[in-house]
């Protein structure tokens, strides 16, 4: 039997899904990047709530907790790490009889979850997931969560270097496949983190197209 965790008089949705999301991530994270998923719910959470935003939030809840499934080595594939991430979960909730639409919007805010300028144009759940993220990883938008709810959650889910242990996930994302750095934030974490790292530069892929100008 799960406890229903509850953070400011606000209790995180508890079904059938939500349970078994929550044991999945406890498996397959470390305990650095278990909480940070947890945190981003709680964000996320907070504020679209401070924003008066409508939004299903069990499908919010699976997302955040499941949108880093791509740094695992369980869940790893080929693809972006947050694309790998989108498929992992829409396949696990699918298999379990989770509504098809949800599961596509839990997919669409797991694979978009670290596209600023474009996640937050989305449908709320989507932009909670960024924020929620971003929120956590950078520390954007944590002025419109009061610092009595940051400090309960963190109490909760306390940050266990977490800086380092996510920037070495990255790290790892890269030295496994660069090709997916082109474009991202991990070019950044591939030069400072990644020795011998080297990655297509934009601008030559556009001089080498194959027209004449």
């Amino acid at each position: 039997m799960s406890t229903i965790v509850t953070i400011g008089g606000i209790s995180a949705p508890d079904s059938e899904f939500t349970r078994q999301a929550s044991s999945l991530v406890e498996r397959v994270h470390s305990r650095a990047l278990l909480n940070h998923v947890h945190r981003t719910w709680w964000f996320a959470e907070f504020l679209g709530r401070k924003r008066g935003l409508k939004y299903d939030r069990e499908v919010v809840y699976l997302a955040a907790l499941l949108h880093d499934l791509g740094l695992t080595d369980e869940y790893a594939a080929d693809q972006r790490f947050e694309v790998d991430g989108a498929d992992a979960a829409s396949r696990l909730l699918l298999a379990h009889g989770y509504p098809d639409s949800k599961a596509e919007l839990v997919w669409d805010a797991i694979a978009l979850h670290s596209s600023a300028g474009i996640a937050e144009r989305k449908q709320a759940e989507i932009a909670l997931i960024y924020m929620g993220a971003h929120v956590d990883v950078f520390g954007l938008r944590l002025d419109e969560i009061t610092p009595a709810l940051v400090d309960d959650v963190l109490a909760l889910y306390p940050r266990v270097g977490f800086k380092a242990a996510f920037t070495e996930a990255m790290a790892e994302v890269v030295r496994k496949k660069p090709q997916t750095a082109l474009g991202t934030g991990l070019v950044d974490i591939g030069h400072r983190h990644v020795h011998g790292f080297d990655c297509a530069n934009i601008c030559d892929l556009i001089d080498h197209a194959p027209f004449e100008s």
